[in-house]
C-alpha cells in the first residue's frame, strides 16, 4: 500500500506546527511572516500534498461532490443526462460521483449506501425501483434528492422530479398512427427496471388503441436475445390483419429491429409502420428516416441539476416537478 502525505509530514518538511499548516491550507494568513507561509507552501508543492476530502468537508461543511445513479451506463440516453447535469453542476464547482446501477434494486441500493459514505451534498437518481421505500433514507439524511427520467409511484410531494411526457406522447402517436390508416399497434418492449420509462408508454398506447378502434399488440423482449426476437416478431406480424404500426419503445430495441428487417428482408412502411423512442441520430440516414419520439436527455439532466442545486443552498426541498414534452421528428417510416 502506498503511503499518503499528511498534513504532519508537510509541517515536519516546513520545519513548522500542524496548526500552521492548517492554517495556511485554510487561508488564514493573519499575522503569519511571509517566509513562515512559503516555506509551507513550498513542502506542500515538493510533497505533492493534497488535503483528503473528508478533511475538506470538516472545514467547509460540504463536500462540493454530487451523486449520480443511472440505470445503465452503456446507453446513450444516460450518457447525455449525466453530461447535462455535469454541464450545470461544475461550473459551481461540483464534482459528480456517477454510478452504474445496471438496472439492479441492489446495486442501487449499495450505491446509495456508498455515497452515503461519501457525503455527498446531493443525490440525483434515474430509479431502478418503481416504489419510494429505496430513497427515503436519503431524505431521512437531509441530502437533496432529485428523481429523473422514470417515475416513482408513490414519490412524496417534497421531492423533485423531471421526467418526460411519456403517457401523452404515446397516446398522441396513437391517434397519428390511425388517422395515417393503420389497424394495428406492435410494441416491442424492453423492461430491464422495475422503473421504467415504458411503462407509461405502454399506458398511452392502450388508451389510445382502445379510443381510436385499433388492436394493441406487446413483445416484451426481457430475458431473450436478439434470436428470438427474429423468430417471434415476424410470428406476430403474420397474425395482424390490416396495417401494422411498429413501435420501439427505448432505442436500443430500434437496433434489433432493424437487423431483423434485414435478415428477414421485411421493409417499411411497406411491410409495417416503423416508430421509434430517442433521438438516433443516425436513423435519418435508414432508408429515408425514422419516424422518432424524441426526448431531450441533456436538458433533463440540465433541469435536474438546478433543482438539486436549489435545495442545496437553500437547505429545504422544492418538491418540484417538471414534465417535458416529447418532440415528433416526422420521417416516412410511418
Amino acid at each position: 500500500m502506498i503511503d499518503r502525505v499528511t498534513i504532519k509530514d508537510v509541517a515536519n518538511k516546513a520545519g513548522v506546527s500542524v496548526t500552521t499548516v492548517s492554517r495556511i491550507i485554510n487561508g488564514h494568513y493573519e499575522k503569519m511572516r511571509p517566509e513562515t507561509r512559503e516555506k509551507v507552501e513550498q513542502a506542500i508543492k515538493e510533497l505533492h500534498f493534497f488535503p483528503t476530502a473528508s478533511a475538506r468537508r470538516l472545514r467547509t461543511r460540504e463536500s462540493h461532490t454530487v451523486g449520480v445513479l443511472v440505470g445503465d451506463i452503456g446507453n446513450v440516453f444516460s450518457t447525455l443526462l449525466a453530461k447535462g447535469i455535469g454541464d450545470v453542476l461544475q461550473p459551481f464547482g461540483y464534482d459528480i460521483v456517477l454510478m452504474n446501477t445496471n438496472n439492479s434494486l441492489l446495486t442501487e441500493k449499495r450505491s446509495l449506501e456508498r455515497l452515503y459514505e461519501l457525503q455527498v451534498d446531493g443525490i440525483i437518481v434515474q430509479p431502478d425501483s418503481r416504489f419510494y421505500h429505496q430513497f427515503s433514507s436519503v431524505v431521512n439524511r437531509n441530502i437533496p434528492l432529485v428523481i429523473v427520467d422514470r417515475e416513482v409511484d408513490d414519490l412524496p410531494v417534497n421531492v423533485s422530479m423531471v421526467t418526460s411526457a411519456n403517457r401523452d406522447a404515446c397516446y398522441r402517436v396513437g391517434k397519428i398512427i390511425k388517422s395515417r390508416g393503420y389497424d394495428n399497434i406492435l410494441a416491442i418492449s424492453a423492461h430491464f427496471a422495475q422503473a421504467s420509462g415504458q411503462i407509461p408508454r405502454i399506458s398511452g398506447l392502450q388508451s389510445a388503441a382502445n379510443d381510436f378502434n385499433l388492436s394493441f399488440h406487446n413483445i416484451e423482449t426481457r430475458g431473450h436475445d436478439r434470436q428470438w426476437l427474429s423468430a417471434v416478431f415476424p410470428q406476430q406480424l403474420a397474425k395482424l390483419r390490416g396495417r401494422t404500426a411498429v413501435i420501439s419503445l427505448m432505442g436500443p430495441v430500434l437496433f434489433d429491429i432493424l437487423s431483423i428487417c434485414r435478415q428477414r428482408h421485411l421493409s417499411f412502411p411497406r411491410d409495417f409502420g416503423l416508430i421509434s423512442f430517442d433521438d438516433w441520430s443516425w436513423s435519418q440516414y435508414v432508408n429515408d428516416g425514422v419516424y422518432l419520439l424524441k426526448q431531450d436527455m441533456e436538458l433533463m439532466g440540465n433541469i435536474a441539476a438546478h433543482q438539486l442545486l436549489s435545495q442545496i443552498k437553500s437547505g429545504e426541498s422544492s418538491g418540484s416537478t417538471t414534465i417535458l414534452p416529447v418532440s415528433v421528428v416526422d420521417h416516412p417510416s410511418l
